[in-house]
């Protein structure tokens, strides 16, 4: 059974930083690119970052208004992909998922405000 579990969300303060991790189980993550997306209350679910599945280094996305401030890695060996995110802002306010192929997690929230 494929399960992709994500943590590390939570409340930070305007500026502040937070590191999500999304552990996946159940399948071989190194042949997957991984994405995160983000839903906001009454938005559509966006695309925030994606990392290719060979040499990582080949291909990363990041969408416009986290550019420069968030850094997806991930640790095939751990089957877990990260995301870093600073200078949080209250728009980045959202439930974060990851995702590979059909796949994906619930989900971890996290909150920006002061």
């Amino acid at each position: 059974q494929v399960q992709f579990v994500e943590s590390g969300g939570g409340l930070v303060q305007p500026g502040g930083s937070l590191k999500l991790s999304c552990v996946a189980s159940g399948l071989r993550l190194d042949l997957y690119p991984v994405a995160w997306f983000r839903q906001a209350p009454g938005k559509e679910r966006e695309g925030v970052s994606c990392i290719g599945n060979s040499d990582p280094s080949l291909y990363v996305y990041y969408a416009d208004d986290v550019k420069g401030r968030f850094t997806i890695s991930r640790d095939n060996a751990k089957k877990t992909v990260f995301l870093e995110m600073n200078s949080l802002e209250p728009e980045d306010t959202a439930v974060y998922i990851c995702a590979a192929g059909h796949f994906s997690g619930q989900g971890t929230q996290v909150t920006v405000s002061s």
